[in-house]
């Protein structure tokens, strides 16, 4: 903004000055009123001159002369060139002109020089202003520089536990072969066939258990469990398969079934019988805590079974312990 009040200011002297050169009077008798009028005319130049170039070249501009004294004769300024003695005051006053004329030139390039770099700062402002765009090129950061690696602490002698000896396998008795009247009294038990194939694989299971044929029992039951595990005799064989390991005096391998056929199913046709025989396991096994908590849970789950299908047996393993 302030340059272009001086560029305003500049053009509007530059008027007065060519309106006041075109109304000098040619004539000689009136030299002196016009070099009186050209004398203000160049100190107003010098003062537009300050206003628009502020601390300007005195080279350049000349040194406004101070104002004389009354009576004195005016100095002469000195950017004006030295006019040669004229006879009239007109070629005075026409040198003058010529003087001013240059200065005006001069001054009249010089503001088209600003008017045109105050247009070039105007024009880069908003791109100064715009943001960044995406995608523009972003300084790549500099690398890290690298880390020093710590040198590894040295490797610590590995000390080698000694061998242990190796387990030596004890020999796998092998069972005797079953006696020739074994084998025969195991085969004269018949397999029934009543067109239930799974019905007909848990009651032979059942006959060798009650012909106290335990293994062969074992064998069959498991059979059985591993080919119908969805049969209704399901809850029995379970059942009869801990008793047939109980029987063989194998209270460590009867207890898991007594117990599995327990939770599976603890609403199971043989479910109470299970957990009755669980606690007989128990005390085999010389855990009183846990045949006491069998019985317990017996007694209060199955109250109508202790007091009438199962009492014996209940009464009879009852009488092996003391619980709380």
């Amino acid at each position: 903004m302030m340059y272009k009040q001086r560029i305003r200011l500049a053009g509007v002297a530059l008027a007065a000055l060519l309106w006041t050169g075109s109304a000098i009077p040619a004539q000689a008798q009136e030299g002196t009123a016009g070099e009186i009028r050209m004398r203000k005319l160049e100190a107003e130049v010098r003062a537009l001159q300050r206003q628009v170039f502020p601390g300007g070249d005195t080279k350049l501009f000349g040194q406004q002369a101070p104002n004389p004294a009354p009576g004195a004769a005016p100095a002469v300024a000195a950017e004006a060139p030295a006019v040669p003695p004229a006879n009239t005051a007109l070629t005075d006053i026409l040198a003058r002109l010529s003087a001013v004329e240059s200065q005006n030139a001069r001054l009249t390039a010089q503001v088209e020089e600003l008017t045109n770099h105050v247009h070039q700062l105007e024009g880069a402002r908003p791109a100064a202003n715009a943001p960044v765009e995406q995608g523009a090129a972003v300084a790549a950061p500099e690398p890290a520089p690298p880390a020093v690696a710590e040198p590894a602490p040295a490797p610590r002698p590995v000390v080698k536990p000694a061998p242990a000896p190796a387990p030596v396998a004890a020999p796998v008795a092998k069972p005797a072969p079953a006696p020739a009247s074994r084998v025969t009294a195991v085969k004269a038990i018949t397999k029934p066939s009543t067109g239930d194939a799974g019905e007909d694989e848990y009651s032979y299971g059942y006959k060798l258990w009650e012909a106290k044929f335990f293994p062969e029992a074992q064998q069959q039951l498991k059979l059985y469990l591993d080919q119908y595990p969805k049969h209704k005799r399901v809850s029995y064989a379970r059942n009869l398969l801990g008793r047939a390991y109980l029987d063989d005096g194998k209270p460590r391998d009867a207890a898991p079934w007594f117990l599995q056929n327990y939770q599976s199913d603890k609403k199971g046709a043989r479910a109470s019988d299970s957990l009755l025989y669980l606690s007989e396991a128990m005390i085999e096994l010389k855990d009183i805590n846990r045949a006491c908590i069998a019985l317990g849970e017996f007694a209060d789950g199955y109250p109508a079974d202790a007091g009438g299908r199962l009492k014996s047996a209940y009464d009879g393993i009852r009488a092996k312990v003391k619980c709380n």
